[in-house]
Formats: structure tokens, sequence, C-alpha cells
């Protein structure tokens, strides 16, 4: 008898599970999504035209907070918990739940939903958001550019909008941004590739994105998202750590996974941390995987107007899933007030309008910054309320796009931006060559 099989996810992980393990597997029926993290995903529905001949229907999605009353429902057999960065606690909450309704409670591992490339990947992920996979993504490009390689990025899934549209977008220059109308998420994610030169893919089905981007690359670079784990099988796998969340390698799920399949883990923004949060972040890696190799690095905080931010009452706009999937209370954009000698960093959630409001009351940590949701044209709005209603000398951006090329600012703004750069050897550049000498990827 075919198992009854509810999806949990957040409009990522959920779609690529189904895509490569159950959308033609005859053993099971999957009867929903449920939607968590991300807003205005449920009510949706994953459509037909990507849910195969099993689903001529599409599969509907629901809301995770109704979760007990659908397994009853459905008669659900098992639940799959698919989508990323949840506290171990909270990944138990959700199982103990799940259970008590009657269902089986899975975690799908990493050989049943990576898919295989032709062409070698290297993924850059991490043990929590807002580590800086950026950054390390950007400069691992780099790199391999330099080494002769044409490399072609694959960003983890931010598919918020219509799933039909979505199915494999290819971005090559500023245009195809609008052109697909992305999300401040998604422009974050993609604008700094292609300002270096990049062509980007993403969507929703990785089967089909794989196969496009293989047609144009000696090597695949994994752009991961989240703390999840890869959607291809790595060559190399590249993990980044946190000092400013010193022991949450081994706390948050999937992250400890990635930690335990790392070939490198970056210990990141060594800079701004103590060391004793440094050493502890060394000593779990350690533990965990001995045999990884381990680079230690800066996060770079810079800005072409330093003189504008000195003596000013500023409010600061971070990047949104680092303080609220990611728990952070700041980001760099505070961290160049501070540098930089901002006279006063001004609270904005006072002034805070609709859902930007309501992020506030779900993420009480964040209190002194602004983190920069934009998952739809509404939400977007209301940041820009949100914006030009707070008193302030000054907004400083510390997002990975200039916010000021999308919504309109009633004051003036300064872009922060910052940059990997690793700390004495080995550092990338030597893991990356000794890596593809071996591989005889090619002569380099």
């Amino acid at each position: 008898m075919k198992r009854k099989v509810i999806i949990m996810g957040a409009a990522g992980r959920d779609f690529h599970n189904f895509n490569v393990f159950f959308r033609n597997n005859k053993n099971y029926e999957v009867v929903c999504f449920t939607a968590e993290q991300i807003p205005n995903i449920s009510g949706r529905c994953y459509p037909k035209e990507l849910s195969g001949k099993l689903y001529p229907k599409g599969v509907p999605i629901y809301e995770e907070k109704d979760l007990p009353v659908i397994i009853k429902k459905h008669k659900a057999d098992m639940v799959v918990l698919a989508y990323s960065d949840l506290s171990y606690e909270n990944v138990m909450h959700k199982a103990s739940l799940v259970n008590a309704n009657g269902a089986d409670f899975v975690l799908m591992g990493s050989e049943t939903t990576m898919i295989k490339s032709r062409k070698p990947v290297v993924s850059v992920c991490a043990v929590r958001t807002g580590c800086g996979k950026s950054q390390t993504s950007r400069r691992i490009s780099l790199i391999l550019k330099e080494m002769g390689y044409k490399v072609v990025v694959i960003r983890h899934p931010m598919p918020y909008g219509d799933l039909r549209k979505q199915i494999a977008q290819r971005f090559a220059d500023y245009g195809d941004l609008y052109r697909h109308e992305c999300t401040i998420e998604e422009r974050e994610e993609y604008e700094q590739h292609i300002k270096n030169g990049f062509v980007v893919y993403a969507g929703v089905d990785y089967g089909e994105i794989l196969k496009e981007a293989e047609k144009e690359a000696d090597i695949i670079l994994w752009d991961g998202g989240n703390n999840d784990f890869p959607f291809f099988k790595p060559y190399l796998h590249i993990v980044v750590a946190d000092p400013h969340r010193p022991g949450h390698g081994i706390r948050y799920y999937p992250g400890e996974t990635n930690l335990r399949m790392a070939d490198v883990v970056v210990i990141n923004k060594e800079n701004t941390a103590k060391n004793e949060d440094i050493r502890r972040v060394w000593k779990v890696i350690r533990k965990t995987n001995p045999s990884a190799k381990i680079i230690h690095a800066n996060s770079e905080v810079t800005t072409d107007e330093p003189e504008k931010i000195r003596n000013r009452k500023v409010l600061i706009v971070e990047d949104g899933p680092t303080l609220t999937h990611g728990e952070m209370s700041y980001g760099a954009g505070w961290v160049a007030a501070k540098k930089f000698h901002a006279k006063r960093i001004v609270r904005p959630k006072e002034h805070a309008v609709g859902s930007i409001k309501r992020a506030y009351e779900k993420y009480a940590q964040i209190k002194e910054v602004l983190p920069a949701l934009g998952y739809g044209k509404t939400q977007i709005k209301e940041l820009e309320r949100t914006i030009n209603r707070t008193p302030c000398d000054l907004v400083i951006i510390a997002t990975p796009m200039d916010l000021a090329e999308l919504i309109r600012i009633n004051k003036p703004s300064v872009y922060i931006t910052y940059h990997l750069k690793e700390k004495g050897r080995p550092d990338l550049r030597e893991i990356l060559k000794e890596f593809f000498k071996k591989k005889g990827t090619r002569k380099v």
C-alpha cells in the first residue's frame, strides 16, 4: 500500500525532496506540503506543471500550525521535515507533535536527496544562517575564475512567487532581476555574483537547473541557503562557522550535518569576535570533524563614505535572514556604526509597520537594527515605510544589495560592503589549487 506523506517545508528543500524522491515514486502519496518561516507561501499549490503524472492536480500547501488536523484528516503515515536552521529542541518538539498524532517523523539524508553532477561541484554551506556564505562564495568564485575555470553559480531556492514561472531561472545581468520580479532576498544573493561577471541559476526544479548550468560551466558553485546541506553531491564541501555564535554548529539542524560532511571549515568574522569564542568554535570543529581543514578569516566591513557615519544618529538596515532564522541581534551594519563612530543607533521598532512590526514581536532578540525583509511587493513597501518613518540623520544599508536601488528612502544613506579575507595558511586559493590538482580536473 502507498504510504501517505506530508512534507513540512518553507518553499525550498521541501520542493527539492519531493522532486528527487517522491514525484515519480508510486510507493508514496504526498498529500500536501506545510509552510513555515516564510510569509505568504501557504494557501498556494505546488502546480501540476511541476508535480508530475502522479499528481495531475498539483499538491496543496497548508500552514504548519494546522499539522495535527492535517495528519488526522489525510490519515498520514509519515511526515518529512524539509527545511533548515531549527534548534534541536525545536526539531524534537515537531517530532513529538507528529508522533503523538500517529505518524512517523522522517529526516531525509544526503544520499537520498543529492543529485550527482557531470561537472565538479564546489559547495559553500554553513552551520547557521548569517555565517558569511555569500562572501565566501564570492571569494571562491573569483579564485576559480583566476585559475581559468568557467564558474556557474547555482543558488539555494527562494521561490516565493509564481512557481510555474520559476522552474529554472537564469540570471546573467541586472535586467534579469527585474524580469523575474526578484524579492529583496533573491537580489541580495544574485546581484554580487552578477556584478562579478558570473551567471546564476535558481528556481524550483534543480534537476532541470543542473542540466542547463552544466552546458556552460567547467565548475558548478553551489551557494547554499540557511544552514541546509547541498542539493548536489559536492566534490569539495566548504562550510562556514561563526564565532559570534560559538557552540551553535552542533545545536541546529542541519548545520551539524554540514559540519560533519565538511572538507574545509572557514571560521569567519574573527576580527570582531572574542578569542575565547574563536577557540571554542575551533574545538567543536576538531571534535566533530577531525579531518577537516580549518581556515581562519575576517569579515572586512567597508564603505566608500565613512565620514558620513561619524557623529550621526543612524538607522541600521541589516540582512533579514541573519536576524530572523539566524537569531542574531546585529550584523555588519551595527559593526560599521561602531567602527566609523556613529553618534547613536536609532531603534526602529516603534516606527515599524505591518509585517515588519510583527517580525519584531516574533524575533525578540532584534532591538537596535531593522531586518531588511522583502518577500513580496507588500512587504517591500512596509520596509520602505518603516525606514522613512524612523527619525535619524542617516540610513546605514548593510544588506548584500543596495536597497536604495529598489526603494525610495527619504533621508541620506550609505552602503556597507563586507568581504572575506583569510588569515594565515592554508587559505582558500591553496586549498582549491591542491584539490583540483588531485582531482585532475584541469592542470593548474
